[in-house]
């Protein structure tokens, strides 16, 4: 199967919200309309340059997403990489298409000499972290918010 991975268009918005839906909810949440629309314009925007988003596209219908954030690092002299969101549909995961994604958001960190990305999982998400544990490099942090 020809898996395509491309930056998200205007064209894509009632695709990206049904993605970006069936992800909130697989993590049991979910945003106003409001975030929606913010979200989708920022990742369209050449004003907001460190927000992106990246669409997995099989047989033209699109089947997975991927946010990523660019930010500064006190550590580095570079901007890292946060991976923020990944989805991948149901029926197309063991297909390829998350680690596809995640090496399009590796790829254009490179690109943008950017050495570092990371990303979060709760731990109950076992599936994806079979593909995590072989695409990156699992740390001992934990998170803490507020």
């Amino acid at each position: 199967m020809s898996i395509e991975i491309r930056p998200l268009a205007q064209t894509d918005k009632a695709d990206w919200c049904r993605l970006w839906t069936a992800y909130l909810e697989f993590y049991e949440s979910s945003v106003s309309d409001e975030v929606y629309d913010t979200t989708f314009a920022r990742l369209l925007s050449e004003d907001h340059p460190t927000q992106n988003g990246l669409l997995a596209v099989a047989s033209g219908n699109p089947v997975g997403l991927v946010h990523f954030i660019y930010h500064p690092h006190n550590w580095r002299v570079e901007d890292v990489c946060y991976l923020q969101d990944l989805y991948a549909d149901p029926d197309m995961r063991g297909k390829g298409v998350g680690r596809r994604l995640i090496e399009a958001v590796y790829e254009t960190a490179d690109a943008r000499g950017c050495p570092s990305v990371y990303w979060l999982t709760q731990d109950f998400n076992a599936e994806a972290r079979k593909l995590y544990d072989r695409i990156g490099t699992l740390t001992p942090f934990i998170k803490y918010s507020r």
